[in-house]
């Protein structure tokens, strides 16, 4: 019988306002750490140099980690013409230089092609599994790698500011598995004056808003203690942007056991995904079939 890890069960979702220069990972870690909590996940990963939102799951929350990393996202960032870096960013080394520089006009006219269902090549240094090894474990390594393309859903993207020739910020809305990183290099290309991202920051994520979210100096601050919990949202808000269906009490108790429940009559499709609650508190999410949830998850509580 495996050891029971240690820490309080306890559950719900902290949002973070991740500062630059540390890793998510390191984040969820503090998270955890500060709420003395079993079991901590996140929502979507910021790059180390990247600011803003990231949402962080403990407890039986951790299972609805899935619904805001499929739920739309902001960003606003900045592109600095001009050159393009091994890693798409200010972190990386120039790799070459273009001397011609955007009008308003055109960045305006060549972000329509980044809107809708794009296809996008990750960038060199990402997460992207190659052959099982990371590929910015390959990139480290001086390996140059053909990464297929994959779908994104880019609900707007608009040109926000221009500070200068050099530099411009937009705001993106998109859906999961987008890198900015690569928005910013393939938007240089387009213009014929190359580019990379300078800074980026996620503003919110599904139903988190980073002027929602605690920095780690106020986490530090504030750990293993009251006040902190009392920040904890609960497991229910990773759940927005799925309908809710009011479990009977015989129905809740079947759910909590992992079997179909019945539910209130609802308008929804045979099959759509719901989640049930009783008493106002998640039982399961799972897909609703002629007046009975059949579940996929269900929250231990």
């Amino acid at each position: 019988m495996g050891r029971k890890r240690k820490g309080r069960d306890i559950s719900g979702w902290l949002v973070v306002d991740k500062p630059a220069g540390v890793t998510s990972t390191a984040v969820v870690n503090k998270v955890r750490w500060a709420f003395d909590a079993r079991k901590a996940g996140h929502a979507g990963t910021l790059d180390p140099a990247a600011t803003g939102v990231l949402a962080v799951a403990l407890g039986e929350a951790t299972k609805t980690v899935p619904y805001i990393t499929d739920a739309l996202k902001c960003y606003r960032f900045q592109v600095r013409f001009g050159a393009a870096t091994t890693t798409d960013d200010a972190e990386g080394e120039v790799i070459e230089a273009a001397d011609s520089r955007p009008s308003d006009d055109e960045i305006r006219a060549a972000l329509a092609a980044f809107r809708g269902e794009i296809e996008q090549v990750p960038p060199q240094f990402s997460a992207v599994k190659v052959d099982g090894a990371r590929a910015y474990d390959l990139a480290r390594d001086g390996e140059e790698m053909e990464l297929a393309a994959r779908a994104l859903w880019v609900e707007s993207l608009e040109l926000i500011a221009r500070p200068d020739a050099d530099h411009a910020e937009l705001e993106m809305v998109c859906g999961k598995g987008g890198y900015v990183r690569a928005i910013a290099r393939d938007l240089g290309r387009a213009l014929g004056c190359l580019g990379h991202v300078a800074w980026l920051r996620r503003t919110w994520s599904g139903p988190f808003d980073a002027d929602d979210g605690l920095g780690l100096d106020e986490i530090d601050a504030k750990a293993r203690s009251e006040a902190l919990d009392a920040r904890l949202l609960p497991l229910e808000t990773g759940l927005a942007d799925l309908p809710e269906l009011k479990a009977t009490p015989e129905g809740a108790a079947r759910l909590r056991n992992g079997n179909p429940g019945m539910v209130f009559a609802s308008d929804l499709e045979y099959g759509d995904e719901a989640w049930a609650s009783f008493k106002g508190r998640a039982i399961a999410v799972g897909s609703y079939r002629a007046g009975e949830l059949h579940p996929s998850r269900v929250f231990n509580r």
